[in-house]
């Protein structure tokens, strides 16, 4: 994971026990660990109700292990950034931090708020339209542009809960769209989804595969933005930084007063407790440079 790799390198040299609920049972009993932490609905562990899962977790406590299960926003069928304050303040009950569990959670609660309040009285007619677009190869390769978030997916809930724009793409689920959908979609703001690797904006600005694409009004109008670097769709406590990309993206005028740059330098002084200089190397493991003035 790379803002913890970065910021605790030895972290890469413990054990691998396996991925999801292809654990290696044998291997974690030897290390008589204290506890278990699992967290459901995440790249690996897909569903609290799947089979595989529940067996996972009688395995480990069939072991004498204590397990401690979170549940990220996408185990809820409606997503809801509480469910990760609930995650923080539940780990800091399990390592007894209670006070800075609650002191972070309500730090990332009130990133969210100043968006939300900055644009909750925009009226309907003026709301933007906001896509969601993974350049992903994969898609290129199977004949598609990108693959889009629908209304069910928590990025939706970020565009229309929070930021109260439109998510441009009306259906449910990730589906591939070709170039002509993509076309016809038009969005106002587009924001390129990092899930599939590193895609910054100029990536549909100036690359050869996105030339029949010119025409959007994103892109004549440069407003393409990115996420930072995301495993999956699972969203960790950088949240609000995806929140304030699409806040950007949406309604520039708006928040034209806050660089973005200098905001997440801010921000992860204020989440990690780190200095100016580690802040301005996590901008750029969480891919984020394209944001920062030369």
């Amino acid at each position: 994971m790379n803002p913890v790799a970065y910021l605790s390198p030895r972290l890469q040299n413990l054990p691998l026990l396996g991925s999801g609920t292809n654990m290696n049972f044998e291997m974690l009993a030897g290390l008589d660990p204290d506890l278990v932490i699992i967290r459901a609905c995440g790249c690996n562990v897909a569903s609290m109700e799947d089979e595989s899962t529940q067996k996972t977790i009688r395995t480990i406590e069939g072991l004498g292990i204590p397990v401690v299960v979170l549940k990220s926003p996408t185990c809820f069928d409606g997503p809801n950034l509480s469910t990760i304050s609930d995650e923080i303040r539940i780990l800091g009950r399990v390592f007894a931090k209670e006070e800075r569990a609650e002191k972070l959670a309500d730090y990332l609660e009130s990133q969210t708020e100043v968006i939300f309040e900055r644009t909750k009285d925009i009226p309907e007619s003026e709301k933007q339209s906001v896509l969601i677009f993974g350049a992903s190869p994969n898609s290129r390769k199977a004949g598609g542009a990108g693959m889009v978030r629908g209304t069910d997916t928590i990025e939706s809930y970020f565009i229309e809960e929070i930021v109260h724009a439109k998510n441009a793409f009306r259906e449910t689920g990730r589906p591939t769209i070709s170039a002509e959908q993509l076309l016809s979609l038009n969005p106002d703001a587009i924001v390129l989804d990092t899930a599939n690797g590193y895609h910054p904006p100029e990536e549909l600005y100036s690359a050869p595969y996105y030339q029949n694409v010119g025409e959007l009004s994103a892109v004549k109008n440069q407003r393409v933005y990115a996420l930072p670097w995301t495993c999956c769709s699972t969203k960790r406590i950088e949240y609000p930084i995806d929140v304030m990309v699409i806040a950007k993206a949406a309604y520039p005028d708006r928040f034209a007063d806050i660089d973005l740059g200098d905001w997440l330098i801010e921000f992860f002084k204020n989440v990690y407790d780190v200095d100016d200089d580690t802040a301005r190397a996590l901008i750029s493991t969480q891919w984020m440079d394209w944001c920062v003035k030369e």
